[in-house]
């Protein structure tokens, strides 16, 4: 067989397998072979990986689209993506309109412009999206929906959405567990008692990130895991709990598994990194907040014994003119998929805390699993030739310009990490190599998916 590309003489981590030394045989953007290094075979092209780690394609499960500039914002931040491995993204909406208009107009914009493979989760905030669920499912191949629990009132005005209470959670996952293998990720917060907390900080003139974080306690994302599973375990739904950020979460998670176990889990790198006392100020505001060391270090343990499903960057692209104000008028978010995997590698790694096929479970594996992508996730015969080249002991530095989003500035800016991706390959096709991009922007791919 002449394969169009040969990967030779990596160490492939897979889950399934654990690490061996494979060489990979790619025809038409697909897996066609895997065989031990040494023999004879001929290809178009040769990539050779002697010292580096192969593994599948990363998949970053919580980007946000629509916070760059509309017309370069595919190129950006799919180029930030490259930089980081990652072979495809999973990009939110948030509108009040149906979404058949908001999704022809993305794809198009994204189609031409896209290095990486991409698929869409669309927030819902009003009536006419549990009414057209079903349609987004069967039309567009959008599996997962985004709902907000503390959007109620007048919280979601700075989004243009809507508010709305527990009884339209209650339509909404008895609709999608009616439709099969639908997931609806949910942000958990009690925004009532979040507003009072916020109220009594500002009252007492507190403007700092730890002031902000305590706004926002531990309790207050706990309690809304506990209704959100209840509910999905009455109406048989499939849930998703984004950014868990605090021991007490994980904890009532645990609890609740043992009775229904439809429930998925995702943290990010920065709630393993960054504590409500990191002197950063506005730069640090997210939501959920930085919380405690030991949180920190519940999230460490949530990774390693299973837990936690699935590390997501929850990529938001402002610029820091954003975030360098008072701390209540700040934006939150930050950039975060290029640094996710260099995260794992010197903080969970090479600390001792987790073995790369955990991380390969985490970023590749599991959220291929959960949002339906079959193709994906897995260095398999027939599976799309996404791989991810990684040199284990590889030093480098962050900084932001080096990396290519829209956003200019890292949370990690002048942080060194050991364990840095050196080539991204998507359907077989290099796009970054040692940090230069080297594949067309255009060959991104949408990903439809089935319920």
């Amino acid at each position: 067989m002449l394969f169009d590309r040969l990967i030779r003489n990596g160490i492939v981590v897979d889950p399934a397998i654990g690490e061996i030394p494979l060489d990979i045989g790619i025809v038409e953007g697909k897996i066609a072979a895997l065989m031990a290094p040494g023999v004879e075979l001929a290809a178009r092209e040769v990539t050779e990986a002697s010292g580096r780690h192969v593994f599948p394609g990363l998949i970053d499960a919580h980007v946000h689209f629509g916070f760059g500039e509309p017309v370069t914002e595919y190129t950006t931040e799919t180029v930030y993506a490259a930089q980081g491995g990652f072979t495809t993204v999973l990009g939110y909406f948030l509108n009040n309109e149906p979404y058949g208009g908001v999704f022809e107009r993305e794809l198009a914009l994204a189609e031409p412009r896209a290095h990486v493979d991409f698929g869409f989760h669309f927030s819902t905030a009003s009536e006419a999206h549990i009414d057209e669920l079903d349609e987004y499912v069967r039309e567009y191949g959008v599996t997962s929906f985004k709902y907000f629990m503390n959007f109620k009132g007048e919280e979601g005005r700075y989004l243009g959405l809507d508010g709305t209470d527990d009884g339209y959670l209650y339509a909404l996952l008895e609709k999608a567990a009616s439709l099969g293998d639908v997931t609806i990720v949910l942000h958990t917060e009690n925004i009532e008692l979040v507003n009072r907390f916020r109220r009594e900080a500002q009252a007492a003139g507190k403007n700092t990130l730890r002031d902000w974080c305590l706004s926002k306690p531990a309790f207050t994302e706990a309690e809304s895991c506990v209704r959100a599973m209840m509910f999905a375990e009455h109406l048989g739904a499939k849930i998703y709990i984004p950014h868990l950020s605090s021991r007490m979460a994980l904890d009532e998670v645990r609890r609740w598994r043992d009775r229904y176990d439809n429930i998925f889990v995702e943290t990010c790198p920065h709630y393993l990194t960054h504590t409500l006392d990191s002197d950063i100020g506005g730069i640090g505001k997210a939501n959920p907040p930085f919380r405690t060391a030991d949180d920190v270090d519940a999230l460490w343990e949530g990774l390693a014994d299973g837990s936690i499903d699935v590390v997501a960057s929850d990529h938001v692209p402002r610029k820091r003119a954003t975030k360098e104000k008072p701390i209540w008028q700040a934006s939150q978010g930050f950039p975060g998929t290029a640094t996710i995997l260099p995260v794992l590698l010197d903080q969970g790694y090479h600390q001792g805390r987790l073995s790369l096929t955990r991380i390969a479970e985490l970023l590749c594996l599991a959220p291929a699993a959960i949002f339906g992508l079959p193709d994906k996730g897995r260095i398999a015969m027939g599976m799309d030739a996404d791989l991810t080249l990684v040199d284990l002991e590889r030093d480098r530095v962050v900084r932001a310009e080096e990396l290519g989003s829209y956003s200019d500035y890292s949370l990690y800016d002048g942080w060194s990490f050991k364990g840095w991706p050196v080539e991204t390959i998507v359907r077989g096709l290099p796009v970054m190599r040692d940090g230069v991009i080297v594949g067309p922007g255009g060959h991104g791919r949408y990903l439809p998916r089935q319920a």
